[in-house]
């Protein structure tokens, strides 16, 4: 009686370590429920998907009595501890981990029709570089300065041809002034096939009677210059028909002195103004007139070849009247100054004007340097840069 009261006294006080609601068919016995708490602490591990962890333990019985149920727990909890799992990747960032394999390289997105034709085009042809669209600013500033260097002041282009027409009219006025001396006089009358005076003057004779009409042309001094003159025989050296026709060609080559200081003049302005106003104007003014003088020169040079003697007539034609210039072979003038000399005079007058006239077409030729810093400096000019 008191053992069977005993044992029921031990059972109520194991009761309180049992769930207080057990799973109908279910055993009261501890090992029981060792499964479940296995299963509860794999699927806590499987949604945490970090490192195994050892799961908590249940907390021991109240009881002082020692129970096999915990004890078995505790091992089996152990071994699925012990059991390697691989770790969840987490999403926390780190330092990249290295790999043997090469990463992939990322994929491009599929080209559109016109980025292939244009990559094709660049294939066959090579790459061209878009030049951006300029800024309305920028298209501006173009227009302006387009505007400025195709604009052609009037003025300009006045002075600039007003050069291009006095060019050839100095050359040829200085090369009178050359020929017009005592040096090619003396020049003429040591050149090789000159003719001998047949009435016995020599050519020292020459020389001191030929510079008194050279001189008289040059100078201020009236008909007397000439007129005065006396041969060693005492008489007159020109006849007044002579020393009128030597009055006549001093007053043609005064004008044409005249002349050729006023072109000088005009030729000046023309320089100054072009070479602070228009660039360019004056390489392209010379440049002009050295082609007009080639072409004046050409043809009356070919013009005198083809017939001095009616070329000769016909200069003297237009500018002395007739009757007045022509004279005897014995006569001081013709003397002095044959037909020869004439010849060697013409062709002193052209081969002077015709060198310089070359040298200056090769000096302001159009080359594509000289045109773009022309262009460049009436740009400059054009936007108050100079």
């Amino acid at each position: 009686m008191e053992r069977n009261q005993k044992q029921m006294t031990d059972k109520d006080e194991a009761t309180p370590n049992t769930p207080a609601k057990a799973t109908p068919g279910a055993q009261s016995d501890a090992p029981a429920e060792t499964p479940a708490a296995g299963t509860e602490a794999s699927s806590a591990r499987d949604a945490a998907g970090a490192a195994p962890a050892v799961p908590a333990r249940p907390a021991a019985a109240p009881s002082a009595g020692p129970a096999k149920a915990p004890a078995d727990a505790e091992e089996v909890f152990d071994v699925i501890a012990a059991i390697p799992v691989e770790p969840w990747p987490t999403s926390t960032p780190s330092a990249p981990a290295t790999s043997a394999l090469p990463a992939p390289a990322p994929t491009a997105a599929p080209a559109t029709r016109p980025a292939a034709v244009t990559e094709a085009r660049n294939m066959v042809f090579g790459s061209q570089n878009p030049v951006p669209e300029p800024s309305p600013a920028a298209r501006e500033r173009r227009a302006a300065r387009e505007a400025a260097l195709d604009s052609k002041p009037p003025m300009g282009r006045f002075l600039q041809v007003v050069l291009a027409v006095a060019y050839p009219f100095l050359l040829l006025i200085a090369a009178v002034r050359l020929i017009a001396s005592s040096a090619f006089l003396w020049v003429a009358y040591h050149l090789p096939g000159f003719p001998a005076d047949p009435f016995g003057f020599t050519t020292a004779d020459r020389l001191t009677y030929g510079s008194y009409g050279v001189d008289y042309l040059n100078n201020v001094a009236d008909s007397r210059y000439l007129g005065g003159l006396r041969s060693t025989s005492g008489a007159p050296l020109f006849l007044e028909s002579e020393v009128a026709h030597m009055s006549d060609v001093k007053d043609v080559i005064g004008h044409t002195y005249v002349a050729g200081i006023i072109l000088a003049v005009l030729a000046a302005i023309c320089l100054i103004y072009l070479g602070r106003r228009y660039a360019g104007g004056i390489r392209r003014g010379l440049f002009a007139g050295s082609v007009a003088m080639i072409g004046l020169i050409l043809v009356l040079g070919g013009l005198a070849v083809w017939n001095w003697e009616g070329f000769f007539t016909s200069f003297h034609e237009v500018f002395f009247a007739n009757g007045t210039w022509t004279f005897s072979y014995s006569d001081t003038l013709i003397r002095l100054y044959p037909p020869q000399f004439w010849i060697d005079a013409g062709i002193g007058i052209g081969v002077t004007a015709l060198g310089v006239a070359v040298a200056t077409l090769i000096g302001t030729w159009p080359t594509a340097r000289r045109r773009e810093r022309s262009r460049l400096a009436q740009q400059a000019r054009a936007f108050g840069l100079d």
